[in-house]
């Protein structure tokens, strides 16, 4: 049983509720799971199912074993799964680090430890914590956006298009800090352009096609496929 998965899911949204025909999207603990394919795929749209951003027709979401197909979107934050959207993820008037604050509105606690693990896994972020986030680069509002979505304790992370319009040498970066929060046992799912370099991180990847799932294995395996490569990695 997966940790994490939408399954069989068929939906999309308002008139146009075709978008998913089927698609099945899992990811454990400790894991990156990794969804490419080309454009109109129903890649964000899978990713937005599994958070509650749609209805679904058919098909169901699973988070440890509990149904939470009916939840809304603040509910499953309520229960450890966070969504970082590709665009308009932080305040630009406000600091980085009330960026940070506002990601721990929910708690109770003292959460000045999960502050500074946001900081130690990006440092920039501490260096420019008094700095408005809407004067930062692309990539390091996209680092202030993941901190945010961290800043809430999650066991699941789901990122739309992180490195969306950020250079290579800052994508290789946010990778690596990826990487580094899978490797502290949050189940991390991702929606990426980037295939190749994002299948190459991952430790299973989904190719969507049409809304269904056309390919599904690990992320080395999708890499080595001839078909994979040829259709969708440029060869």
């Amino acid at each position: 049983m997966s940790f994490l998965i939408g399954e069989n899911m068929i939906g999309g949204y308002g008139s146009a509720d075709n978008i998913l025909k089927g698609c099945t999207l899992s990811v454990e603990r400790g894991q990156i799971a990794v969804i490419v394919g080309p454009n109109g795929a129903g890649k964000s749209t899978g990713m937005k199912a599994v958070f509650g951003m749609l209805n679904l027709r058919e098909g169901s979401v699973k988070l440890d074993g509990k149904d939470i197909t009916n939840l809304k979107p603040q509910e499953r934050v309520n229960i450890g799964m966070a969504f970082v959207p590709q665009t308009h993820n932080v305040f630009g008037g406000m600091s980085v680090e009330e960026n940070l604050i506002i990601g721990a509105y929910r708690r109770e606690d003292d959460f000045s430890d999960t502050m500074a693990q946001v900081y130690d896994l990006f440092p920039i972020l501490k260096e420019k914590r008094h700095q408005p986030a809407g004067e930062l680069s692309g990539g390091q509002r996209q680092q202030v956006a993941v901190g945010r979505a961290l800043m809430t304790q999650p066991s699941v992370l789901m990122l739309d298009e992180p490195t969306a319009g950020v250079s290579p040498i800052v994508m290789d970066e946010l990778f690596d800090r990826i990487i580094e929060i899978r490797n502290s046992g949050i189940a991390i799912l991702m929606v990426e352009q980037n295939a190749r370099q994002a299948l190459n991180i991952a430790d299973v990847g989904y190719v969507l096609v049409n809304g269904s799932n056309r390919f599904t294995d690990t992320g080395q395996a999708l890499l080595e496929n001839p078909e994979v490569r040829k259709s969708f990695l440029g060869g």
